[in-house]
């Protein structure tokens, strides 16, 4: 993939926001930096970058696409409310390499775990609207 400086920016965008972004949102941030940059342009290059492993493509059951400058082995939380998407970092589920291994002979080449539910913004938020 050859270097370009926009594909760079998009790069960094995703890589300096945990954030989770869409690439709507990547766009928006990128045009500070590159006024004439064009959506598809941002939705190509987030795909190039996760094709060649150099992002992660993270696909929600809500339908929006969402992208993680982390490429390491680690687990998402979904808020079902607002769509924000959370890193988890459990050793325990780290370990479910070791035990799927052990159990079912079966080597796990990557995994795509999503965990669902409501996150603490959207909890408090539905408490003060009950009270």
């Amino acid at each position: 993939m050859n270097y370009s400086q926009q594909r760079n920016c998009i790069k960094n965008i995703v890589m300096e926001n945990p954030i989770h972004p869409t690439a709507e949102q990547v766009y928006e941030i990128a045009r500070r930096s590159y006024p004439k940059i064009s959506l598809g342009t941002v939705y190509r290059n987030l795909n190039q970058l996760a094709e060649h492993g150099m992002l992660k493509k993270i696909c929600s059951s809500y339908g929006s696409v969402r992208f993680d400058g982390r490429i390491d082995a680690h687990f998402h939380m979904v808020c079902s409310e607002c769509e924000r998407v959370f890193d988890v970092e459990l050793d325990e589920m780290l370990r479910l390499n070791d035990k799927i291994r052990t159990k079912y002979d079966f080597a796990v080449s990557e995994y795509e775990i999503s965990i669902k539910g409501t996150c603490g913004d959207c909890l408090a938020k539905r408490e003060a609207t009950v009270v």
